[in-house]
């Protein structure tokens, strides 16, 4: 049996645990309410400054009293496993991941708008840069390795996330977005479909030529015509490459051909 904490740490557990949860823990004894709320407000304004920018839409959908609600409840359940400031909207994501956190009353997409509006953060303060000594901009994205930007996200939603606002229904449908960081700085992204997701997958293992990928693509798409779904490959891939997805390509040999193809239903 564990010996009693020194009166000290039980008034600090007291003070804490009020302030996270002023309804679920009683206000520690002799200090005035009063003060206590002071703190309470102090803590959760700074916590709700940090995930603010990053989550603008979640709560312009929820409105103020539903996202008040969420916070507080991420505040007073949640522990972090990162004492640093900015990586609040990480753990914030991960609490809404977790069973319960979200209540049933809720918007189903709200899951889905939090990542897609966290992945925007990650990117903008991604420090990987692309090695510029290692890609020729100029070379065929056919015969070689297309060279992916660093700072990428390939995505997959059940809702249409990129299109959710306050005033705006949705229907669930499936959405593939990439997301990235072009020269400039900012975020972007551009809406793709089912098989421009799985060549950009495949892209991203380094393993295949464009061609190869885009024979992979086309034996699991099953299309009649595998020569239609190549020449729609290249021109997708030129068109990734004119929006700063692709960067050229790698100056290596290839270290694959093509594999057996799986179905994309695997």
């Amino acid at each position: 049996m564990l010996p009693p904490l020194p009166e000290f740490q039980r008034f600090q557990r007291e003070f804490t645990s009020h302030i996270r949860d002023p309804r679920g823990h009683p206000c520690p004894g002799g200090v005035e309410s009063r003060r206590m709320e002071v703190y309470a407000r102090l803590v959760y304004s700074n916590l709700e400054n940090f995930l603010l920018p990053c989550f603008p839409v979640v709560r312009d959908v929820l409105g103020a009293q539903r996202w008040a609600e969420l916070v507080k409840n991420f505040l007073a359940t949640h522990r972090s496993a990162s004492p640093f400031f900015r990586q609040i909207p990480d753990e914030f994501v991960q609490f809404l991941q977790t069973e319960g956190a979200i209540p049933q009353t809720y918007p189903p997409f709200l899951l889905e708008l939090a990542h897609y509006e966290w992945v925007e953060l990650v990117l903008s303060v991604s420090n990987r840069a692309p090695d510029w000594a290692s890609i020729a901009p100029d070379g065929s994205l056919l015969l070689n390795r297309p060279a992916l930007n660093p700072v990428l996200a390939n995505l997959s939603y059940r809702w249409p996330v990129h299109r959710i606002g306050p005033q705006v229904d949705v229907e669930p449908a499936e959405t593939h977005l990439l997301v990235f960081r072009d020269r400039s700085g900012d975020v972007q992204f551009t809406e793709i479909n089912a098989y421009t997701s799985r060549l950009v997958n495949l892209l991203e293992s380094g393993k295949y030529s464009g061609q190869a990928a885009l024979e992979i693509v086309a034996a699991e798409s099953r299309h009649p015509m595998p020569e239609v779904v190549i020449k729609a490959g290249l021109e997708a891939m030129l068109d990734l490459q004119t929006r700063g997805v692709l960067l050229g390509v790698v100056q290596a040999p290839c270290l694959h051909s093509a594999t057996p193809p799986a179905t994309l239903d695997d």
